[in-house]
């Protein structure tokens, strides 16, 4: 172990914490432990094949055997692409969120003050036109009925259809909130394992702040509060990340690219007794 290894014992702890609401979730979902095993020794095999080979030599079962702890009969029987490719319910979240980003930021679509635009089905700078400018070769009837769905946007007089939601969270249908569940943990894991290897000189942000013992009676104001502030930083960074999502120059077309971001999630959780009260910024 090399000084920014941590010790089993954190590890452990660690795993347990995050493991409690995910078995919480995997229970209520209906999937039993076996097939979650299954798909547990699918990706530890994945990630040994793909990330953790040694320097100058191919990918080896035997050595994801090794680094996995499985037998080399499992490795062989399990290695191959665990099953969570681009599937239709993460194509439809991408096609709206960037309708949806779109229509709060291109200008086009916004009336003087900036606010997005009620928009007619079709013709000039319509809903169709948005569609096509934001996500591509897609039908806009489709991407007009998933909004409806999820209850992003609203049907008004004269045919227009009305922006009611700035950001795709679907309030109805478990896949979409479980693609979402996907995505977003796993960016958070990612985050704080590479703060754990690369901390010191490239930390990435990652911080919350909390209270224990907060009166039950705050909440939905703090929920409100929390939203509102929320949503506005967010609001700022995609503005800054529109400004700066420019194309490679002709002359350096394979200049190296990334995925960027930030994300705010909220919590809550009822205390069984009544600790004294304190913050934490973290």
């Amino acid at each position: 172990m090399n000084d920014r290894s941590v010790s089993p014992t954190a590890l452990q702890r660690a795993i347990l914490r995050l493991l409690r609401p995910l078995c919480r979730l995997l229970l209520r979902q209906g999937m039993p432990f076996g097939a979650f095993e299954e798909l547990a020794k699918r990706m530890y095999i994945d990630v040994a094949l793909s990330e953790f080979t040694l320097p100058g030599k191919k990918a080896s079962l035997s050595r994801a055997a090794i680094l996995s702890g499985l037998t080399r009969k499992e490795v062989q029987r399990l290695a191959g692409p665990p099953p969570d490719g681009d599937d239709d319910t993460g194509a439809r979240y991408n096609r709206a969120a960037r309708v949806l980003t779109g229509w709060v930021r291109d200008r086009d679509f916004c009336d003087p003050q900036g606010e997005p635009r009620a928009l007619l089905g079709e013709g000039d700078l319509s809903f169709a036109t948005l569609v096509r400018r934001h996500s591509g070769d897609v039908p806009a009837r489709a991407v007009r009925d998933e909004l409806l769905r999820v209850g992003a946007v609203r049907e008004v007089g004269d045919g227009r259809i009305e922006l009611v939601a700035r950001a795709y969270v679907p309030q109805q249908g478990a896949d979409e909130k479980l693609h979402i569940l996907g995505n977003d943990v796993a960016d958070l894991i990612e985050t704080i394992d590479h703060n754990i290897e690369h901390g010191a000189t490239q930390p990435r942000f990652q911080r919350k702040v909390m209270y224990h013992g907060i009166p039950a009676a705050s909440v939905a104001a703090f929920r409100a509060l929390s939203a509102r502030e929320s949503q506005a930083l967010l609001e700022r960074l995609d503005a800054w990340l529109a400004e700066h999502d420019t194309p490679n120059p002709a002359d350096q077309p394979d200049l190296p690219r990334v995925r960027l971001g930030v994300g705010i999630y909220a919590f809550e959780e009822p205390l069984t007794s009544r600790p004294a009260n304190e913050s934490a910024v973290s």
